[in-house]
């Protein structure tokens, strides 16, 4: 093996059409009772971004895992350089310059940065021995290739890192196996607007040294700025591809995706706001937020702005019992209310949708029925006995009524990430919950999917509920919200009313902390 550091694809020369150096042709892909792909065709050129976007089930995952090697497609095939192959494992498809960045990086937490950048790959002596200094020199050339100042070492536990820096060590991966396409999907999800600003920095530059590059993703906006083509699936089917300079607005898009204009993402405020249902004083963790006072009303929806590690999610967790709070007090419609654990919280009709759904919202290997059911099990037991007969049926009209696509009876796990969402909602829907905390309820979702959860946190809360949305999306807290409280430090920096509305109002509350300043209010409660 070559031991020398690993060098970029050389850029196409003399500004020429760029080659096609992996393409899919007419590939179809059946599961039992899903048509997951039909005749989709798609090429990847040196030098490019290719851009791919669908709503959840529109066959993303599925074309992604053909090229990977995943899965073999039942019609239709691969062809690198024009000439067809049939991939045996993802391993093959990396040994033809194919290597896949999944949404769930594929880190080994107790390994070494180098080790898993070399992971499959490793350099050796006499056919066996593995040379750690020789990987360990390389890692350091490989990060220092891709970028400065990353404040990773080789011998680094990859476990300590942060997302972005995970996502380095995948892309470093990538570049020692000389890959000359990268497939990244979602990459910027679980990232903070900065670090996400920063891939997508790397990822033109690795357009230009010559690297084609399939980006999937549900945010339009990094679409439109990064993308020299975009691909739209539907239902399993090739819609179009477009040359990304001849689109002018994200909406032509989202009809694409959808197959029907979407004139309104979000549905009018509720304007029959009641008294405050909840009202918490002084809420204090030590090390995660201080002095956190604030108060929602009936069919209000209220928005926590915010940096990563502003202390939001942190609040609605110890809001919610599942952090205990050192002290505070919370009240709800006048009467004390004490939280010391989630299922306290269920008992005064409080739901927390988790920004992670997978980890903390769902059992993925428990059907979609058992998981809407799992936190109403006491109220449909008669004795100590289960009427499973009652739950189903209340379980399925209430995946009916939030208009769930899938398979109810089958693993959370097979659902796609909007179908996930509904799975949770309906779970705490069912529990009859008022007060409901949504953090960051659209992350990872598409753009339709995103329409319909706004429809549902609209439709609850013109039924009365108090709503929290935490989320890292200004435009979204600016068109669902009420009001909006900035967090920043572990405190509540600002309370902006609907009236004075602006990214720029809310963003000096977030960073108020980093700034030295507290912008705007101290957000005292209103009466």
């Amino acid at each position: 093996m070559n031991s020398s550091a690993p060098e970029l694809v050389t850029k196409t020369a003399g500004g020429a059409q760029p080659s096609t150096v992996v393409a899919l042709s007419q590939v179809s892909k059946q599961y039992p009772g899903v048509r997951a792909l039909r005749d989709v065709s798609l090429d990847l050129r040196r030098g490019e971004v290719h851009a791919l976007i669908g709503e959840n089930g529109a066959g993303k995952s599925t074309l992604i895992r053909v090229l990977s090697g995943d899965v073999a497609p039942d019609a239709g095939g691969v062809l690198i350089d024009g000439t067809p192959v049939a991939f045996d494992s993802p391993l093959d498809a990396r040994r033809h310059g194919i290597v896949t960045i999944f949404q769930e990086l594929m880190i080994v937490p107790e390994f070494s940065v180098a080790e898993n950048i070399f992971l499959g790959n490793e350099p050796r002596a006499f056919g066996c021995l593995y040379l750690r200094s020789e990987a360990e020199r390389r890692t350091r050339q490989v990060l220092e290739t891709l970028v400065k100042g990353s404040g990773m070492r080789p011998a680094q536990r990859a476990g300590d890192l942060s997302t972005a820096q995970k996502q380095l060590v995948e892309i470093a991966r990538a570049l020692v196996f000389r890959a000359s396409v990268i497939i990244m999907d979602e990459p910027t999800a679980a990232l903070s607007e900065g670090e996400a600003a920063s891939l997508r920095r790397l990822i033109l530059r690795l357009r230009s040294e010559g690297v084609a590059i399939l980006f999937v993703s549900h945010r339009l906006d990094e679409v439109m700025e990064i993308a020299d083509r975009v691909t739209v699936l539907r239902g399993g089917e090739h819609i179009a591809t477009l040359d990304a300079k001849s689109i002018t607005r994200t909406d032509e898009l989202i009809g694409l995706m959808i197959g029907r204009p979407i004139t309104e993402l979000f549905p009018p405020r509720n304007d029959k706001i009641g008294e405050v249902v909840l009202r918490a004083a002084g809420l204090t963790r030590a090390g995660a937020f201080e002095d956190v006072s604030f108060t929602v009303r009936a069919g209000e929806v209220v928005g926590f702005a915010g940096l990563v590690g502003a202390g939001r999610t942190e609040t609605m967790r110890g809001l919610f019992g599942a952090e205990q709070l050192d002290r505070g007090q919370l009240a709800k419609r006048g009467i004390a209310l004490d939280v010391r654990s989630p299922r306290d919280a269920i008992a005064a009709g409080i739901a927390y949708l988790p920004e992670d759904r997978k980890e903390q919202g769902l059992v993925l290997s428990m059907s979609g029925i058992e998981n809407i059911a799992m936190a109403s099990l006491d109220d449909y037991c008669i004795a100590g006995v289960l009427s499973w007969r009652s739950l189903r049926a209340i379980a399925r009209a209430a995946a009916q009524q939030l208009q769930f696509r899938g398979q109810l009876e089958a693993p959370a796990a097979t659902a796609s990430g909007g179908n996930q969402q509904k799975l949770v909602i309906a779970k705490w829907a069912l529990t009859g919950a008022d007060i409901l905390i949504f953090d960051e309820p659209t992350r990872g979702i598409d753009v339709g999917a995103k329409a319909e959860v706004y429809r549902l946190i609209h439709q609850l809360a013109s039924e009365g509920a108090a709503i929290i949305v935490v989320s890292s999306e200004l435009p979204e807290l600016i068109n669902l919200c009420h009001r909006i409280y900035t967090m920043s430090g572990g405190r509540i920096r600002d309370e902006v009313a609907q009236s004075d509305f602006s990214e720029h109002r809310i963003l000096e509350g977030a960073f108020a902390a980093h700034l030295g300043a507290v912008s705007g209010t101290s957000a005292e409660t209103r009466p």
